[in-house]
Order: C-alpha cells, then sequence, then structure tokens
C-alpha cells in the first residue's frame, strides 16, 4: 500500500463506519486522464446491497470534495467484495484460513511472482500459502494483489461433470 493508499483509508474508513458497514480496503489506480479509487464494502449480517453501494458512495463523494485527496478527475466506485473477495490484510487472510488464494507479489519468491493455493497461517505479517504441496511464507508488504478463488462447484455454480458410465449426450442440430 503506498502513502496515497493510507491517507484515503484513514479519510474512508470513519465515513463507512458511520453508515454500519466496514472498508475492507480500496485500489487506487491513478491516472493522468482519470484516476480510479473503488472501495470495497461489508457487513457482518447480511449481503452488502445496492442501497449499501450507493449510501457509501454519496457519503465519500461528499468528503471527497471537501478534503480533495486527489488530483483531477477520477471515478469513484463503491463494490461489495463479491465471491472473489480481495484480500488486504493479514487479519483478512486469517478470516479465510483453509480457503483457496490468488496473490500477486511485488518482489518474486523462487522465481515467482504469483502463487495460489491454500491459506494455511497468518502470523503476524507473514501468511502462508500451500503452494503445490509446499508451504511458502509470503510477508504481507510483499503482496501486491490478493483475492480468494471460489469454489465453483461449492457454490454450486459449476457445471455438472457426467456420471461415469452415463450416456454422452449429443450436441444439438
Amino acid at each position: 500500500m503506498c502513502v496515497k493508499d493510507d491517507e484515503l483509508i484513514q479519510l474512508i474508513n470513519p465515513i463507512v463506519a458511520d453508515l454500519g458497514l466496514e472498508c475492507l480496503g480500496i485500489e487506487y489506480a491513478p491516472s493522468r486522464g482519470n484516476s480510479l479509487l473503488r472501495v470495497y464494502i461489508d457487513v457482518a449480517d447480511r449481503p452488502v446491497t445496492i442501497e449499501d453501494c450507493e449510501a457509501v458512495s454519496r457519503e465519500l463523494s461528499a468528503q471527497l470534495d471537501v478534503n480533495d485527496p486527489i488530483a483531477g478527475r477520477y471515478t469513484l466506485e463503491v463494490s461489495s467484495p463479491g465471491i472473489d473477495r480481495p484480500l488486504f490484510t493479514p487479519a483478512q487472510f486469517a478470516r479465510f484460513i483453509g480457503e483457496t488464494a490468488k496473490i500477486a507479489l511485488n518482489l518474486p519468491m523462487d522465481g515467482r511472482k504469483r502463487l495460489q493455493g491454500p491459506i494455511r497461517a497468518v502470523e503476524d505479517d507473514r501468511i502462508t500459502i500451500e503452494q503445490d504441496g509446499t508451504p511458502v511464507v509470503v510477508t504481507h508488504d510483499n503482496i501486491q494483489k490478493a483475492k480468494l478463488v471460489p469454489d465453483y462447484a461449492a457454490l454450486g455454480l459449476a457445471p455438472e461433470k457426467p456420471r461415469p458410465g452415463a450416456p454422452k449426450r449429443k450436441p444439438n442440430k
């Protein structure tokens, strides 16, 4: 996270909390023409609604206009984490121990800039991912971006696999 991200989080967190929601994290992508500020929100006891996103967007827009932390034009997006939930903090990794995560690294480890596997442990700022059966410890500050990998089959969203011995379907003509 860069200094600008830290400044934005400090401004955004209390506004989101006042609405009874949690700010999971932000993605800030500066650009010369039109920067992007994406804010991920969550709530403990129910799914995030469009109304939640609208309320946060309205409040944040007003505060961002007053405080003006972003130079030039920018687009503000407020989003739920979705099924491929981004992970921003060690505490969020700890919450999903056992789940599969996809991680992009700032600096390569053993020649790899990407890791994918189950989250096995979190200790302070060190996250252990099982990569190809081997535990790999990554420090949080070396993580550029991380998100959960949805288990589509468990969610009932994967196509059904044919049963062994079942007749094959012929394509429609």
